[in-house]
């Protein structure tokens, strides 16, 4: 008999709480063990049985999600995914949850919430499952950075073919569940005339500009929102925005980025996997790619491709991911020239850069 992954479900709405009782049921591999109306509850429930995750709302009576979520990861860490229409005020919420150890976000609107929830019933169902595998870790302390300079790249002449091997190379990088501590530790490395680096952050639409807005205020490089037509310079990282793809796409001498509407690519809009493959086709050996941790295997098939023109790969180590599922497909897949631990791979990345 299959063990199921038991879900406390925490909402002040009944509409809310029976609609997620009834989609998480439905899952084979799920079973909501309980729903509460506000934290108070929900504490007294996980006092009788600890859940293996929690599915938490922030705008709750008596106390708010994010006071809870804090409590918890102090007390008795648990793996929590939000599912707020908080969020939808503003990424500050998000990234507060995020800093405080929440696994995933999912966004709700105010209005048309079940109809919302049943169409979302995939998306909700993927997070519980990478939730219920993720490794809780003590958050690294968020250190401040000196006020940076600008440095504009000076891009090199043109030549004949994209494929052909230079000294100006472009990092792409993809990750998901876990991936937003992730990156802040990866681009925090980046000395700031680091190669241009384009990312994919599977995140909800309203969230990465403010998430982009934060780590520029961390980092020695500029760290931006990526929009349609902007250049992949030296000391300067394109998050690609929710719920739009961005490839990588070149012009000459000139590497930029193209954001557009799509289908979901693995389930996913922005895909890892649209990015790598625009990466092999437009950088090739000019590529250096880093697939994170998460949960899926979105990016195996384009990092694959990458390696196949030329690129240099690397993975995040089991041990260093929350959830290690895109790391270990692509590397299963055979597309990954080195694994390592999340503190090496900024240091990886420049070295093969200058190769």
């Amino acid at each position: 008999m299959i063990k199921k992954i038991k879900v406390l479900v925490v909402d002040d709405s009944a509409v809310v709480r029976q609609t997620m009782l009834k989609l998480l049921n439905s899952h084979p591999k799920i079973e909501v063990m309980g729903t509460a109306s506000d934290p108070y509850f929900a504490a007294r429930k996980i006092n009788r049985e600890v859940p293996d995750v929690i599915l938490l709302d922030v705008e709750m009576p008596r106390m708010d999600g994010l006071t809870f979520l804090r409590k918890i990861m102090k007390q008795h860490p648990i793996p929590v995914v939000i599912c707020s229409s908080m969020a939808l005020k503003g990424s500050e919420n998000a990234l507060r949850a995020m800093d405080y150890g929440a696994i995933d976000i999912i966004e709700k609107p105010r209005l048309g919430t079940k109809l919302f929830l049943e169409e979302s019933k995939i998306r909700i169902c993927d997070a519980v499952l990478a939730a219920s595998v993720a490794r809780l870790k003590k958050i690294t302390p968020i250190r401040t950075v000196p006020p940076k300079l600008t440095a504009d790249a000076v891009l090199r002449s043109p030549w004949a073919k994209s494929v052909v091997r230079t000294t100006e190379k472009v990092v792409a990088v993809g990750a998901s569940t876990g991936g937003t501590e992730a990156l802040r530790l990866f681009l925090e490395s980046l000395p700031k005339d680091s190669p241009g680096v384009v990312i994919v952050q599977h995140m909800p639409e309203h969230f990465t500009a403010a998430f982009s807005k934060r780590l520029n205020g961390l980092c020695r490089i500029d760290v931006k929102e990526a929009e349609n037509n902007d250049t992949v310079l030296r000391g300067r990282a394109l998050i690609g925005p929710g719920n739009r793809h961005i490839l990588l796409k070149r012009s000459g001498s000139r590497y930029y980025v193209q954001v557009r509407n799509g289908p979901l690519v693995r389930r996913h809009r922005p895909s890892v996997d649209v990015l790598f493959r625009s990466a092999a086709r437009y950088a090739g050996a000019n590529c250096v790619g880093v697939i994170m941790t998460g949960m899926g295997d979105d990016g195996a098939q384009g990092m694959l491709e990458m390696k196949n023109a030329g690129a240099f790969n690397i993975a995040q180590d089991e041990a260093s991911c929350v959830v290690f599922g895109m790391p270990k497909e692509a590397i299963k897949k055979g597309g990954v020239d080195k694994v390592l631990a999340l503190k090496n791979i900024a240091g990886a990345v420049l070295r093969a850069c200058l190769a």
